[in-house]
C-alpha cells in the first residue's frame, strides 16, 4: 500500500453527513480525498475548503452514481485531479421508507439504482482501477438485521451490498485489496433524521445500549481505521457500529 501522505481516496456521497465526516477525517490522516456530489456543490465545495484549511488535498467531483457511466466519469475526474486512486468509500445512498405493499415502482427503483446499483459500479471501476494494496469500504445498513416494517426495499439494497462485499474480497485478495463494509446503525443526521418525531427518536434512542444516537464522526473513525495499515487483516467483513442495538 502507498505510504499514508500519498494516498487518495475517492469518497461518494462526501458532500454532506457522514460522508462528510469520512472525507474529513480521511484528510486528516493525510489522504487526498475526491469528494463526490451528486446536487450539494455547495456543500461539497464548503468540505474541500475545510480540508485544505487544515493542510489537507481534496476536490470536489461531480457524478451521479445511480447511473450507468456514473462511476467511470468519477474515476476518470480523481484521477485527473488527484492520480490514481488507493481507497473507495462507498457512501453515497438514499432511503425511503414504507411497507412492501405500499412502494412504488419508482421509489424501489431509485433506491435499487443508487444504493444497490451504484455500489455494484463503484466497485466494478474499483476493482479495475485501484492500486494493489488498496481499500474499498462499502456501506450497508444495520437495518439488514433489524427487520424492521417499512425498511423493505432499502434494506434489500443493503443486503446485496454486503453479498458484493463478502465476493468481491475474495477476488481481490491476491492484489492486497482489501474490501470490507460499515453497516451503521441510527445515525444523527438529516436522511436519519427526515420525517422521525420527537417521539420516534425517543424510542429509537432507548433500543441503544449505549443511549445515544451516533455522530457521523463515530463512523468516520472506522472508516479511517478499515482505510489505514492497521486494518490490512480485515477483509471481507460487515462491521456493525450501532451502540449495541444489534
Amino acid at each position: 500500500m502507498a505510504e499514508q501522505h500519498s494516498r487518495t481516496a475517492l469518497v461518494t456521497g462526501g458532500s454532506r453527513g457522514i460522508g462528510a465526516a469520512i472525507a474529513r477525517r480521511l484528510g486528516q490522516d493525510g489522504v487526498a480525498v475526491a469528494v463526490n456530489y451528486a446536487r450539494g456543490q455547495a456543500e461539497a465545495e464548503a468540505v474541500v475548503r475545510d480540508i485544505a484549511a487544515a493542510g489537507g488535498r481534496a476536490v470536489a467531483v461531480e457524478a451521479d452514481l445511480g447511473t450507468p457511466g456514473g462511476a467511470a466519469a468519477l474515476f476518470d475526474a480523481a484521477e485527473r485531479a488527484l492520480g490514481p486512486v488507493d481507497i473507495l468509500v462507498n457512501n453515497a445512498g438514499i432511503m425511503t421508507l414504507s411497507p412492501v405493499a405500499e412502494t412504488t415502482d419508482a421509489a424501489f427503483e431509485a433506491q435499487l439504482a443508487l444504493n444497490l446499483g451504484g455500489v455494484f459500479r463503484g466497485m466494478r471501476e474499483a476493482a479495475r482501477r485501484l492500486r494493489d494494496g488498496g481499500r474499498i469500504i462499502s456501506f450497508s445498513s444495520s437495518v439488514v438485521g433489524f427487520f424492521q416494517p417499512g425498511y423493505g426495499a432499502y434494506a434489500a439494497t443493503k443486503a446485496g451490498v454486503e453479498a458484493l462485499t463478502h465476493i468481491l474480497a475474495k477476488e481481490l485478495g491476491a492484489r492486497g485489496i482489501t474490501v470490507n463494509a460499515v453497516a451503521p446503525g441510527p445515525v444523527e443526521t438529516a436522511l436519519f433524521l427526515h420525517g422521525k418525531s420527537e417521539a420516534q427518536l425517543d424510542a429509537i434512542t432507548r433500543m441503544i445500549p449505549l443511549g445515544r444516537l451516533g455522530q457521523p464522526e463515530d463512523i468516520a473513525g472506522l472508516v479511517s481505521f478499515l482505510a489505514g495499515p492497521d486494518s490490512g487483516w480485515v477483509n471481507g467483513q460487515v462491521l456493525r457500529a450501532n451502540g449495541g442495538a444489534i
